[in-house]
């Protein structure tokens, strides 16, 4: 992919899903009804959608600072962390007083940290794997 806009549109995407599908995944595991939870992963879908949007215009403005996936992805995962704190999700109210609520917040807050560690693993082996084909 050489088009800057289409990596970074790739990302976003990539971990908008991701971000929601590991929310389902959470309420899942933690067996909590859907009738508390039922629309977490909704919510975290929209929520990436809309943080998306504002990192893609943010590239466009500078479109020569974000040459990286990592780039991208770091300026996600700041937008997704402020609209989590944002939202009033503390990571470390669980601590305090331990609730269903308050796990599912410490739990996206995990679950972002995860699958930003993954998308820049991914651009680690991505850039080895063009190095070593430009080398040859």
């Amino acid at each position: 992919m050489k088009n800057v806009l289409l990596k970074c549109l790739a990302v976003f995407v990539v971990m908008s899903f991701l971000n929601t599908q590991l929310a389902y995944w959470s309420g899942e595991f933690l067996r909590l009804p859907n009738s508390q939870f039922g629309m977490l992963s909704t919510a975290v879908l929209v929520g990436s959608l809309i943080i998306s949007v504002i990192a893609f215009i943010t590239v466009l403005i500078f479109r020569r600072s974000y040459n990286s996936i990592w780039k991208a992805a770091v300026l996600f995962e700041i937008l997704y962390l402020l609209m989590l704190m944002l939202s009033g999700a503390h990571p470390f109210a669980y601590f305090i007083e331990n609730s269903d609520h308050h796990l599912i917040d410490l739990l996206l807050y995990i679950n972002s940290i995860v699958i930003f560690i993954f998308v820049c693993l991914f651009d680690i082996v991505y850039s080895r794997i063009i190095s070593a084909k430009i080398k040859n």
